[in-house]
């Protein structure tokens, strides 16, 4: 197993316009195996963060088990338009499709997947919110979804977020969507891996204006 920081702004696998990706990046990794290593879950384009891959099928066997079960236990960090009324609690909605032609765009639907999120509030400041969110589901965009649900869109959120986050300017992505922890019981009898990510330059930035202290998170 690797876990890898990935930057924001770069697809995790090719789309149908091609381009950089991650994956197109791996053999780099293969660090005396034959073949590179595998995505064993996947990360929007814009999100930054811990990305978990397994190195060879076995490997991904094991890791894709233990995600479709629900034993991977992720830890996000959002930075949020307002914040949540309550200072912690639960979103259970159901999400599914909004538009077949834009397949990854969701709604909040009834009938939908289940989705289930829990959410805790680190700070309040300046007409925004630190989130910290902890999935227990990983459907397609849940976590931006979701926040969007409650009237706190994240910040930077160009398909979720307040007009003003539609406005695509041409920059660098802006999307305050980081994926801080991953704890992985890769073996039975031994402790999990735990891994933790920084956030990238542009939520630091943010959190400092906040006047948030987020080294001293735990």
């Amino acid at each position: 197993m690797l876990v890898i920081d990935k930057p924001a702004g770069i697809p995790v696998h090719k789309g149908p316009k091609g381009g950089l990706n991650m994956e197109d990046l791996f053999q780099g990794l293969r660090f005396g195996l034959p073949k590179p290593p595998a995505l064993a879950h996947r990360l929007d384009r814009d999100t930054s963060g811990c990305l978990v891959l397994g190195r060879h099928p076995k490997a991904l066997r094991r890791l894709g088990a233990l995600f479709s079960n629900g034993r991977v236990k992720k830890t996000y960090w959002a930075i949020t338009h307002g914040g949540p009324q309550e200072d912690d609690g639960v979103v259970d909605a159901a999400l599914s499709k909004r538009s077949e032609i834009r397949g990854w765009w969701m709604k909040v639907d009834a009938e939908g997947q289940s989705a289930i999120t829990h959410y805790r509030v680190l700070h309040r400041a300046q007409g925004m919110s630190f989130v910290e969110l902890m999935p227990e589901t990983g459907r397609t965009h849940q976590i931006r979804v979701h926040l969007a649900h409650l009237g706190c869109p994240i910040v930077g959120d160009p398909i979720y977020g307040l007009p003003q986050d539609k406005v695509d300017l041409g920059g660098p992505p802006k999307l305050m969507l980081h994926a801080r922890s991953v704890v992985i019981p890769l073996y039975p009898n031994r402790e999990p891996v735990i891994v933790q990510a920084d956030p990238p330059l542009a939520m630091i930035t943010t959190l400092d204006q906040m006047g948030v202290a987020w080294t001293e998170m735990k």
